[in-house]
Formats: structure tokens, sequence, C-alpha cells
């Protein structure tokens, strides 16, 4: 298959931050940015037909991935407009119908920003939030979760795969006592979607939000999926205007967009398991690698509860001292400086790692086309940094 990643540019390690769009997902775009340009909301001609019959495909190919209905499927900008519009929507919905009823909701310390604040603006609605601890590892525990549900519990949000340190939290289970007791379940599938099976009808999923530019399409597109039955989950929109999406999410269709997220679901439902298996021998033979070559190197979240392609690790000098010598690498860093102070990651800091610590640590992801010459590559550009820095 033919990579979009120049290699002659360094060692692109950073799939989690985004990944290239697959160049047969953006053949399959190209039609739509040309020929196809055709409104999805105008059924009176064939060039309305043509984009509307194209989204439907989208949607469906989005929903086997996933395992849902097609019409579960809701288009959106991204996940984060989706963590957004769940939290506020269903905050909506239950003060149309009973203004007075108290509403609790229940996450984690190591969500994505979008939904730690969500939750905290979500406070001022009067809104009663628990926030999670978490294990060293990253993951919640379920007798954590099942301790902290209230009689008004409307919500538990808890997300699949850290983006940061790739720990993998028990969602089935975690699903299951939501389920038990009644509760809307959601999950941030971001890093989970297109890497991991899924499948939300079988799992107990009531929400799920996903973006397109995680599992190689284009940036822009994302999706809520909401449940239909059993329970049948109903959250108010977010914005009004033309109808589209059955009410729920207004605004024209990026019709190229969604054509390009459909065909990459369904490239990543074909290429997964295989996939999953050769990325995992290469973030292990990485691991393997960095802890021969620094040997004071330690890994940052679940040993094998974890994503395939990520390996977030805390080097024994800052990021800060080597990152001149690492220009060749394209990786995340656990620490940054805004106006002259220095803050590290939430992620970091709940699974109790330093500030010290946190600014020496590097999220490493790999994707479809790294390969074993990039991965020995990148510990040595790091093993080189290090060494130089040490003189």
């Amino acid at each position: 298959m033919e990579s979009p990643v120049s290699k002659d540019s360094g060692v692109y390690l950073d799939y989690n931050a985004t990944t290239p769009i697959d160049p047969q997902v953006f053949a399959v775009m190209e039609p739509y940015l040309k020929e196809f340009y055709g409104n999805p909301s105008s059924a009176a001609h064939h060039w309305g037909w043509a984009a509307d019959n194209a989204v439907q495909k989208a949607r469906a190919q989005i929903a086997s991935l996933i395992g849902s209905k097609p019409s579960e499927i809701t288009f959106t900008a991204g996940a984060t407009e989706g963590n957004n519009w769940l939290i506020f929507g269903l905050i909506s919905k239950i003060r149309e119908e009973n203004p007075n009823e108290p509403i609790h909701m229940i996450t984690t310390s190591v969500e994505h920003h979008s939904i730690i604040h969500a939750m905290s603006a979500a406070k001022a609605q009067h809104v009663e939030i628990d926030i999670l601890p978490v294990d060293k590892f990253g993951q919640v525990e379920i007798e954590t979760v099942r301790k902290a549900i209230k009689p008004h519990t409307k919500l538990i949000s808890i997300i699949w795969v850290n983006n940061e340190i790739g720990t993998i939290n028990p969602i089935v289970e975690i699903a299951k006592i939501a389920k038990e007791n009644k509760i809307y379940f959601h999950t941030d599938a971001t890093q989970a979607a297109g890497k991991i099976p899924i499948n939300v009808t079988e799992m107990g999923i009531d929400l799920m939000s996903f973006s397109a530019h995680k599992l190689y399409g284009p940036k822009g597109i994302g999706a809520l999926y909401i449940r239909s039955k059993d329970p049948k989950v109903q959250i108010n929109p977010l914005f009004f205007g033309g109808g589209q999406e059955k009410g729920l999410r207004a605004g024209t269709l990026n019709v190229p967009a969604i054509v390009g997220f459909g065909a990459a679901a369904e490239i990543c439902e074909h290429v997964m398991k295989e996939e999953a298996a050769r990325l995992t021998k290469l973030r292990d033979l990485l691991w393997k690698t960095l802890q021969e070559k620094i040997p004071d190197v330690k890994l940052n979240g679940h040993p094998t509860m974890r994503a395939p392609n990520n390996l977030n690790i805390t080097l024994p000098v800052t990021t800060d001292s080597i990152l001149g010598r690492i220009q060749k690498l394209g990786v995340s860093m656990g620490s940054a400086c805004t106006s002259g102070t220095m803050t590290m990651s939430h992620v970091l800091g709940s699974i109790g790692l330093t500030l010290e610590e946190a600014q020496g640590s590097l999220r490493m992801t790999l994707g479809r086309w790294s390969t074993e010459e990039e991965v020995l590559r990148a510990a040595d550009i790091l093993q080189s940094a290090i060494a130089k820095q040490n003189k």
C-alpha cells in the first residue's frame, strides 16, 4: 500500500494526534470535491440524490464498524462536538421534561479535555459532577464506579482507550453496571474505533463519540452513536437550523468528509485484526529496544491492557533538554510551558507522576505506515539525544 507519510522528513510517531488520510480514502473522496457537488438535502434532482446516497452508504459503513444500526449514527464535526452535545443535550432534555429534577453525572480524571471541561461547565447549570480517580495504570476500578452511583445519576461517561497512555478501561463491565441502574452510559471511543473490536449493541453502550481523523479519514468529521432501543436514548439538539440529521444536528452535511469517513471505517473493519497484531509487535519491539538503549526508561499506562499502537514513556532527562536533537521524531510531550509556567498532563498527574517525571515523558504512537526500520531509528534518535545531553 502506498504510504502518504514522507520518510525523508523523519519518523512520524504521533498517530494518536492524527492519522494521515489513507490514499484509498482520498481516492473515494475526490469525486465529491469535484463532480458530485450536490447538497444531500436537495431532494428534487439527481445531484442531491447522488450526494444523499453517498451519505447513507457512509453511514452504513460506519455503523458496520461499531455494530450499530445506520440510523443510530449522527454526523458531527468530531468527538469534541459529540462529547459536548451528549452532555448538554441530555441536560436540556431532562430539564425540558422536569425542570426541578436533580442531575448527577459520573466521569473520570483521565478523560479528554472535551469531557472534563464540559462536565465542569455543566456545574454552572446546577448539575452534580463526580470525577473518579484511577489506579496507577490509568484504569477506573469497577467498584469505584458502582459506589459513585446515586439515585439521581443520569450519565456515566468513561473513556475507552486513553489518548495519552493507551490504557483500556473495562467498558463492558461498566456498561453493565449502568444498565442495571437504568443510567445512560457513554464512552469516548476516539482512540478505540478502528483499533479494537467494538459492538455497541452487544456491549450495552448507549452513546459513543469518535472522529474520522484518528482512523485514517479526514479531519473535521465525526459521529455520535445514539442507541435507539433498550433503552431509547433521547437528547436535545445542541444547535438549530435546517433540520438535518433528523433534526438533531443542523447544518449542510460535509459530503466529501462523510464519504471519506465511511471509506476509512470500512478499511479499518477489514484490516483491524491484522493491523493490531502488526502494531503490537512493533510497539513491543520499540519498548524492548528503548529498555536496552536507555536503561532508566519507564513505562506509563497498563503493561498489557493498552492500545496496540501506544507507548508512553518517561525518560531519565527532560524532553525540553533534548527537544532540539529529536526534531526528526514526531512525538507528543507530557508537559508544556504556558505563559512561562510549566504545566503537566492531567492524565500523567492522575496516575501519580510528579511534574519532574511528566517533564521527561513522551507519547509515541504507531500507525498503518510505521515500519520496523522506523521504530529502531526512533530508539537510536532518543538514545543519541540523551547521550549528548549527559556529556
